[in-house]
C-alpha cells in the first residue's frame, strides 16, 4: 500500500506532487478541512467537496488554486477502490506557512437517525462557514450532546432560530416543500443539503428558505445531512418523529446514493487559478 493511502495516518503532500511521511504527526493548527465519503471507490458531491475546501483555503495564506488544485487531484487519485472510507483533507498552519494534508480514515458505520440536543449559550465559532475553523469548539459540543444522552448538537441563533448542527445541516419538511435556514455567514454551505435540495427540485417539489424556531417546527419531521450519514430523521430535540418518516427518508437516501460516481474521474479543475 502506498503512503498516500496508508490508512489512519496523516501525510503531507509535497509541492513537488509526492506524498511524504515526514513530519505526518507534526503538531499544527487546523484551518481548513473537509471531508467526504467514499463506499467502493465512488463518491458524490466531491466536486463541490473540494470547491468548498478550494475556496475556504483562499480566505488564508493558502497554498494558491492552482497547488491546492493539484492536491485535490492527487488526494481522488489515491482513494482505495475497496471498502468504505471517511478521507479528510486539511490545511494546517505549521510555523510561519500553510501545508495540505489528507487524513484517511475508515467510515464509521453510518446510522439512520439521530438525538439532538440544543448547545446553551452564545454561538462562540469564529467562522461557521469554514468548515475547519471551529473544529475544536464544535467537538466540545458534540461530546457535550453525548454526555447529554444526544447524538448531535443543535446550533441556535441569538433570535432562536434554529441554524444547523455541528456536524450536519438541517432541513424539514412542510408538507411536500423542503425547508431548511437561509444561507449566510452563519452557516456552512452544506453540500449534501445542496445536492438533496436539487433532487428534490428535479422531482417537482417546492425548495424554500425560512427562519424557524424550535417551537416553529414542533409538528414537522426534521432531518439532518451530511456526508458521512447523508438523511438522518430526528427522532428526539426537534421537530416531530413518525416510523412512516424513516422510510420516507431512506427512499431520499438512495436518491442520493444514486448520485456518486469514480471518485478519482469526479475532479476537474475545482478553483479557477
Amino acid at each position: 500500500m502506498s503512503t498516500a493511502t496508508a490508512p489512519g495516518v496523516r501525510r503531507w503532500w509535497d509541492a513537488d506532487g509526492g506524498w511524504s511521511t515526514a513530519d505526518a504527526d507534526a503538531a499544527g493548527r487546523v484551518l481548513v478541512i473537509d471531508s467526504w465519503l467514499v463506499d467502493e471507490g465512488r463518491a458524490r458531491g466531491l466536486d463541490r467537496h473540494a470547491e468548498r475546501f478550494g475556496s475556504a483555503c483562499d480566505r488564508f495564506s493558502g497554498p494558491g488554486a492552482e497547488r491546492t488544485n493539484r492536491f485535490l487531484r492527487a488526494v481522488a487519485e489515491s482513494l482505495p477502490a475497496r471498502g468504505r472510507w471517511f478521507p479528510r483533507v486539511e490545511l494546517v498552519e505549521t510555523g510561519s506557512r500553510t501545508r495540505l494534508r489528507m487524513w484517511l480514515r475508515p467510515a464509521p458505520p453510518r446510522t439512520a437517525t439521530v438525538r439532538l440536543w440544543t448547545a446553551t449559550g452564545p454561538d462562540r465559532r469564529r467562522l461557521p462557514a469554514v468548515k475547519g475553523a471551529d473544529l475544536d469548539h464544535l467537538a466540545f459540543l458534540r461530546a457535550a450532546a453525548a454526555t447529554a444522552g444526544a447524538d448531535e448538537a443543535l446550533l441556535v441563533s441569538t433570535e432562536g432560530h434554529v441554524a444547523e448542527g455541528a456536524s450536519t445541516s438541517i432541513v424539514w419538511w412542510r408538507g411536500d416543500t423542503l425547508c431548511g435556514p437561509p444561507p449566510g455567514p452563519g452557516l456552512l454551505p452544506g453540500i449534501t443539503r445542496a445536492l438533496l435540495g436539487e433532487l428534490a427540485g428535479t422531482a417537482g417539489h417546492q425548495v424554500v428558505t425560512e427562519q424557524a424556531t424550535a417551537a416553529d417546527l414542533a409538528g414537522v419531521p426534521v432531518w439532518t445531512l451530511n456526508a458521512l450519514h447523508g438523511i438522518r430523521p430526528v427522532t428526539e430535540g426537534l421537530g416531530r418523529f413518525q416510523e412512516t418518516d424513516a422510510a420516507v427518508a431512506e427512499r431520499w437516501q438512495s436518491r442520493l446514493a444514486a448520485l456518486a460516481v469514480p471518485a478519482g474521474a469526479s475532479l476537474i479543475p475545482v478553483v479557477n487559478p
